[in-house]
């Protein structure tokens, strides 16, 4: 009996999770949120040992499915760093389908290698955690500083005078520090003195996550004058080689580790540091063609080395995705003498710790789970990429955002603390923004967790509150 529950909930969390990752900026966090408040509901009719795989299936279902929406209508998360440039890039090409399915594969392989590193989480990792549980607040701390110092300048230095110059060059890099410095703050502010209703708790972070990532997507959306190309098109086979996923692999499992073990590290921030860890790659020069007739243009050539890169990182994307979503809650199952607890990490593990605690024996049903709902994930994702692209060309993109715009704002208003709920979240679209229209990362955004987890951690943070005034 046991097994067919597994086997019904796999698949009723693969089905439920595809669905709701297609609503652009709707996270998964989000949607499992709502379903434990409807479990708390209706658990005496749902069996206790439906819990795990339903939500296993649903973030393994995310991985692959919010690739779509990330893809064709640049509706991006806390995560997003990992894979969304590239994945533009060939839908302006007309590529959109290549850019879902190598990141899809990518999840695939990731799904995988999850289940390979069975013996290194066991009796490698569980060593790791003991010995790095006492340091974490200052290898946190190494995280914030080298992704701050590795926002450097984007803009081209250009402008008629010295001051226009600079703006142009440096532009990018203070609003990253603005931006990292004031989601601290908000932070400190709402992990120290909660703003929301008691009875709004269980989703006091909802607003917070919409603000910074939803809402300004949706608002990128509107003013973002990028036309999607309507004519997509559909490969019949891979765009990939087997070496790109080999090249993928160890950039991809470097930073799908560091995003599933330390708190409030998002892929996006861990694709930063496994690209600056694996891709010293020795670029070939780009080559010009001698003309072919007499007084003609020189014809470039790009070499094979850029389009490699870019299914690389597509492929690496979808594995560190799948390790920092499904890799830090299939964590909490590894349990041993060092890790009686697990080891798991992330916002489903919190969502579910007040009505779940993992058992001996739990783990296989974890990886049949993720190989169950992985497998049709992938069939999924194909499928749907192939309606997107159908009904792409009828689909009116300001309408979509707008019709999402006020299911979120229902969200925040009914579940994420009402009128206070709103205005919290008001005020983090606005740090949010400043990504969009000055050119930094989002996950600068991720301070509001980064700096208080590091503080609490080092025994600093209640001196700070009373140096702010918080309490």
């Amino acid at each position: 009996m046991t097994g067919l529950i597994v086997i019904l909930y796999t698949f009723l969390g693969t089905i439920l999770g595809a669905l709701f990752c297609l609503i652009p900026s709707l996270h998964i966090y989000n949607v499992a949120g709502i379903a434990v408040v409807l479990w708390l509901q209706i658990r005496s009719s749902v069996p206790y040992d439906a819990i795990a795989p339903f939500f296993m299936a649903m973030m393994v279902a995310y991985s692959f499915i919010n690739t779509i929406p990330m893809t064709f209508f640049a509706a991006a998360d806390e995560s997003a760093g990992a894979s969304v440039l590239p994945s533009i890039d060939l839908l302006k090409n007309g590529r959109g389908f290549d850019a879902t399915l190598q990141t899809g594969l990518g999840v695939y392989a990731g799904c995988l290698l999850l289940i390979l590193m069975t013996p290194f989480f066991y009796f490698i990792w569980t060593y790791v955690a003991v010995i790095l549980a006492p340091h974490l607040h200052w290898v946190l701390g190494l995280v914030m500083v080298f992704y701050v110092m590795s926002e450097w300048p984007k803009g081209a230095g250009r402008g008629p005078t010295p001051w226009a110059k600079f703006k142009d060059s440096w532009r990018n890099v203070f609003a990253g520090l603005v931006t990292f410095t004031l989601s601290a703050l908000v932070g400190l502010i709402l992990t120290t003195k909660p703003l929301t209703p008691p009875e709004f708790s269980f989703q006091n972070i909802m607003p917070i996550f919409l603000g910074f990532f939803a809402f300004p997507s949706i608002v990128q959306a509107y003013v973002s004058k990028m036309k999607i190309p309507l004519t997509q098109y559909r490969s019949d086979y891979v765009n990939a080689r087997w070496s790109d996923f080999g090249a993928a692999a160890l950039p991809g499992v470097i930073g799908g580790l560091l995003a599933a073990y330390l708190p409030a590290v998002t892929a996006g921030i861990a694709a930063v540091f496994a690209s600056h860890m694996t891709n010293h790659r020795n670029l070939q020069p780009v080559s010009f063609e001698k003309p072919r007739e007499p007084d003609t243009v020189v014809r470039l050539v790009t070499p094979e080395i850029y389009y490699q890169q870019e299914r690389i990182f597509l492929i690496g994307g979808g594995i560190t995705k799948v390790l920092y979503y499904v890799g830090a809650f299939l964590l909490l199952f590894v349990l041993t003498d060092l890790t009686p607890r697990g080891m798991g990490r992330g916002g489903l593990n919190v969502l579910l710790k007040p009505v779940f605690s993992p058992e001996h024996g739990d783990y296989p049903i974890m990886i049949f789970t993720i190989l169950l709902s992985g497998s049709l994930s992938l069939l999924l994702l194909i499928s749907l990429t192939d309606l997107t692209l159908k009904i792409l060309r009828f689909v009116n993109l300001n309408l979509l955002y707008g019709v999402v715009t006020i299911v979120l704002l229902g969200i925040v208003y009914f579940i994420g603390g009402g009128l206070v709920g709103l205005g919290i979240a008001a005020v983090t679209t606005c740090i949010g923004c400043i990504p969009v229209f000055y050119n930094c990362r989002r996950s600068h955004c991720m301070a509001v967790l980064l700096v208080p987890i590091a503080l609490n951690m080092a025994g600093y943070g209640e001196a700070i509150a009373r140096f702010l005034r918080l309490v």
